[in-house]
């Protein structure tokens, strides 16, 4: 081989081949493709097509929300109406039996007083009697039979036949209870201790300082306001009583404290009584309304000095030997002294003395229930 083959052949191996021209694209795919850099309008362009898109994902976000929520409203209100409409329907039964319970009772009643049965509801809701108002002209001359008109007289806890007694003055002597049955009583309160005393409030249970003359409106309000002293300690009492465990209650001595409370309830009645009548003794009334004055102002040894006083009285009271021998002793003579200022009435009768009893127990409770400021003022 030549120089000249030779050289070609070197150049030949030297130079590299040709690779197939690619395919034909457009100008912007090519720019786009190989260029590092971007146009702006593209850039933005892609930013609202994101914002768009976020914009559209949080908008259905909110609309499902939305729906959700009226959804729950929708069934909560759902579940309300179906609550009230059985919350009206139990009160509807509850009234119907409640009236038919009371449209029971007075069918008893009426049936137990002999009057005439009651015939069913109207329209308005009210019922009425069979022979028009009762103890009215309706009943006045109806005729009763023998049989059920003794009947009758024996439920009124009345004697059914009385000696020589005709079938018209039996049916007139029933009449006549019926009437008396009809008159209303005098209503009693619903302390501890039933009273027809009006209740007087709490603010205005302050006794005056000076009593009242006999016979004024503030004399009788007095009586009112010694009663709702009296009833507002013995309810704060029971009620002290009833919150006491159930051990304490059961023991000795929480009988013998619900024993102490039933007592006093016994022995205060009749000075109830007396409020109620008015005609509480001048020597009584006075030192009582001490007594409740200074309770009232929490000064129960005040209180109790006053209690003493009208219990104890300031009489002499014989002590050991009163007499030795022929000589009388000092100051004798004052044994057998019995001025009113000294007479001591606890002693008057077994009635009053209980009733006293009573009120310095209900000092006892209400230091207690209402302490003083000054413990100086605690009894012993």
């Amino acid at each position: 081989m030549d120089f000249k083959s030779l050289m070609a052949a070197q150049i030949a191996k030297a130079k590299p081949l040709k690779s197939p021209s690619p395919p034909q694209s457009s100008p912007s795919t090519t720019q786009t493709t190989n260029s590092k850099y971007l146009r702006r309008a593209e850039l933005e362009a892609a930013r609202e097509a994101a914002y768009a898109a976020e914009q559209a994902k949080i908008e259905a976000e909110r609309a499902e929300r939305a729906a959700k929520k009226r959804k729950l409203e929708e069934e909560e209100a759902e579940h309300k109406a179906i609550r009230e409409e059985k919350k009206r329907r139990l009160a509807e039964e509850s009234r119907r039996r409640r009236e038919e319970e009371e449209r029971e009772e007075e069918r008893k009643r009426r049936k137990r007083l002999g009057l005439p049965e009651l015939l069913p509801d109207t329209k308005d809701g009210q019922s009425t009697s069979s022979t028009g108002v009762e103890g009215g002209e309706g009943t006045e001359h109806q005729d009763i039979a023998d049989d059920e008109l003794r009947q009758k007289l024996r439920d009124l806890n009345e004697p059914a036949v009385l000696f020589d007694e005709t079938h018209a003055g039996r049916l007139q002597r029933y009449r006549k209870l019926i009437k008396q049955s009809a008159v209303s009583k005098p209503k009693l309160s619903d302390g501890p201790i039933p009273t027809r005393l009006e209740p007087v409030p709490e603010k205005d249970m302050l006794l005056p300082s000076t009593l009242p003359g006999q016979g004024t409106p503030e004399h009788d309000f007095l009586y009112r306001q010694l009663g709702s002293w009296f009833t507002l300690v013995l309810t704060e009492w029971s009620i002290a009583l009833a919150q006491r465990d159930a051990a304490v209650r059961a023991s000795a001595s929480g009988k013998a404290a619900y024993n102490s409370y039933q007592l006093v309830l016994k022995d205060l009645t009749p000075l109830f009584r007396h409020f109620e009548r008015r005609d509480l003794d001048a020597g009584l009334l006075e030192p009582i309304c001490q007594i409740v004055r200074a309770a009232q102002r929490r000064r129960y040894v005040e209180a109790n000095d006053a209690y003493l006083t009208l219990s104890i009285g300031k009489a002499a009271w014989p002590i050991g030997v009163t007499m030795v021998g022929i000589h009388e002793r000092s100051a004798r003579e004052k044994l057998h002294e019995s001025s009113s200022a000294k007479q001591a009435h606890i002693m008057t009768d077994e009635v009053t003395r209980k009733f006293l009893q009573s009120i310095k127990r209900c000092l006892s409770f209400a230091q207690t229930r209402w302490p003083p400021e000054d413990l100086a003022q605690l009894m012993g």
